[in-house]
């Protein structure tokens, strides 16, 4: 399931490729939290900003497509984005587990909850270089 939601059986457990926009300053700003975390040494954060050397993404992954949405690999290859991708990192990430169980929750065999954050994210998308431009203000 390349970029939307993946399921349970489809993540893998193992280290994280996150990729992030280090040019924005919202996204360095939450970055930087998920850093701090205890977990984040199994996560490899992965710069793709236009001011970051051009790292090597795979071949269903480049710099324009990772600037534009949230995307993690997972350590089996699979690539996932959007909502499905925080809750991957979610759960890699101890102190932040609880939300992936939230974003994961099943209900009669369907996940509800997952479809409704990838909309709020999606909603969230074009707000980003506002929110980014006031972050840079106030740092």
């Amino acid at each position: 399931m390349g970029t939307g939601a993946a399921t349970a059986d489809e993540r893998s457990d193992g280290p994280l490729s996150v990729y992030y926009d280090g040019g924005c300053p919202l996204c360095r700003a939450e970055i930087d939290q998920y850093r701090r975390c205890a977990g984040a040494g199994q996560v490899a954060f992965v710069d793709v900003g236009r001011g970051a050397t051009e790292p090597v993404l795979g071949p269903d992954l480049d710099r324009d497509r990772a600037l534009r949405r949230f995307h993690v690999r997972t350590a089996d290859g699979q690539l996932i984005s959007g909502a499905a991708a925080f809750a991957r990192l979610w759960r890699t990430l101890p102190g932040w587990r609880w939300l992936d169980r939230v974003v994961d929750l099943r209900v009669l065999g369907a996940r509800p909850v997952l479809p409704l954050a990838e909309l709020a994210y999606r909603l969230s998308l074009p707000l980003r270089p506002r929110l980014a431009r006031l972050i840079a203000r106030l740092r």
